[in-house]
């Protein structure tokens, strides 16, 4: 003789698979478009030391890859991973900052890339 089927068993945590809206359904809350505002604003935070400056190198199409790299070592003291991460930006965003220091500093950073004629900006924080 056949037995009949035992119900289905259920768990705990059955209520969490529910399908949203039912009763017991663990909703997440909606994102918080004011926090995702206030997060962007604390990673483009301006430095306020007086006389905080960066180095901005654009993209173009004259360069290879390498070639930014290198000078940009050579400029910054950086090494390779951070100057590949200056120009993986500065190629996929149209500028990257790839310096902060003081104004002699960036002025100096500047003039080495400069050397290989890259596009650069020295801009005040």
């Amino acid at each position: 003789m056949k037995q009949p089927n035992p119900a289905p068993e259920t768990s705990r945590w059955s209520h969490a698979l529910a399908s949203p809206g039912e009763p017991g359904t663990i909703e997440r809350p909606a994102a918080d478009p004011a926090e995702e505002t206030r997060e962007e604003l604390r990673e483009d935070a301006v430095d306020d030391t007086p006389g905080a400056y960066r180095v901005i190198l654009y993209d173009d199409d004259w360069h290879g890859f390498d070639e930014v790299i290198v000078q940009v070592q050579k400029a910054t003291g950086c090494n390779i991973y951070k100057a590949t991460a200056i120009m993986l930006e500065a190629h996929t965003k149209g500028r990257a900052v790839c310096y902060r220091g003081s104004r002699e500093q960036c002025q100096r950073v500047a003039r080495v890339l400069r050397e290989i004629r890259l596009q650069v900006e020295v801009d005040c924080d």
